[in-house]
């Protein structure tokens, strides 16, 4: 893979040096927009940008200075790695996301009529509030840090069903959670089973059926006292590695070694839009949102500015890093656009 320096003496950045201008200003953007670690940019996936920054001090810790060997939080970027590891299953012929999804706990139940492609597309009825602020009522904060019990995904899948499945469109990290739990499940042999061992299996299978053909030799899934992968929030990885999970949607599900890693058109699927988010402007499909500025693109979005934005038509991946408060996020898009626009 060639460095940054090698595209900047190259012609496909057209104004490299209007493009550095672009990338100072988010790199050195007014602390209260934000703060960015990690900038990556890949076109045909090779690296044009490389940039890091310092990880503030605080009661936790001193100030560090962030490399290209540091691995970093994804946040709900996992969703999407979530979404990779289904169509694995899918192409293996083990998951029919058409199908009821398989939750013991709904049999008997109006619940049992919820499909995992309904989980995929946030469209399962079931009630979750996702929200981050510590004063208001937040199933998300519950379910990560409360007293919801060792299961992520039994405390989600225990919730209320509010709506006919299939009919309300309802961002939820719940709703990934027992996703995940399905993928234990079939990696497992079965539901139940101890902890360790439910994630010795599903561990095993996320490296050497995901990361390990892409590339992402630093990933470091996180797991519940189940022993199930939260594949709604923890993924840690270089800024490199997320780069290298986008070039796989980039290519299709293919490898940058020409191994087809998801089924054909299981890319596609997870651009097809469902739905709107009126917050973010952004549309959403299975596990993956989309830009509507941007035609043909995947991204995914992770608490406090990260993101892998996809735009295959202009062979990019951008891979952002950091932590930018909500209401700065608009801003921060609006800056990763009009670099992507200028590439």
């Amino acid at each position: 893979m060639d460095g940054p320096d090698d595209a900047r003496c190259g012609t496909s950045l057209g104004g490299v040096s209007d493009l550095n201008v672009l990338v100072d200003e988010l790199v050195e953007r007014p602390v209260e927009e934000g703060v960015t670690l990690a900038l990556l940019i890949q076109q045909r996936g090779n690296v044009v940008v490389e940039r890091y920054g310092v990880q503030p001090e605080n009661i936790f810790q001193p100030a560090i200075e962030i490399t290209a060997e540091s691995t970093l939080t994804s946040w709900s970027m996992a969703k999407s790695i979530t979404h990779a590891a289904v169509g694995i299953l899918v192409g293996d012929g083990l998951l029919d996301v058409g199908a009821p999804a398989p939750v013991a706990e709904w049999a008997g139940t109006p619940k049992e009529a919820i499909t995992t492609l309904q989980l995929l597309e946030m469209r399962s009825g079931l009630r979750f509030v996702e929200d981050y602020v510590d004063d208001q009522v937040s199933h998300c904060l519950e379910m990560l840090y409360g007293e919801s019990g060792p299961s992520h995904a039994a405390y989600a899948a225990a919730l209320p069903l509010d709506h006919e499945p299939g009919t309300h469109y309802s961002y939820s990290s719940g709703t990934t959670n027992i996703v995940a739990r399905i993928l234990g499940d079939v990696v497992n042999g079965g539901p139940g089973g101890e902890p360790d061992e439910r994630q010795v299996a599903m561990e095993s299978f996320l490296h050497q059926r995901l990361f390990e053909p892409v590339g992402m030799t630093s990933a470091i899934p996180q797991f519940d006292a189940a022993g199930d992968f939260v594949g709604s929030s923890y993924v840690f990885a270089t800024a490199r590695d997320f780069a290298k999970f986008g070039e796989l949607y980039r290519n299709d599900g293919v490898t940058a070694n020409g191994e087809r890693l998801l089924p054909v058109g299981w890319v596609d699927h997870a651009r097809r839009p469902v739905s709107h988010d009126d917050e973010n402007g952004c549309d959403y499909g299975r596990h993956w949102w989309m830009w509507p500025q941007i035609p043909g693109s995947l991204a995914c979005h992770g608490h406090e500015g990260q993101y892998i934005v996809v735009a295959p038509d202009r062979e990019l991946v951008v891979v952002h890093l950091g932590k930018t408060d909500a209401a700065a996020a608009p801003q921060l898009r609006a800056r990763l656009r009009a670099i992507i626009d200028h590439v």
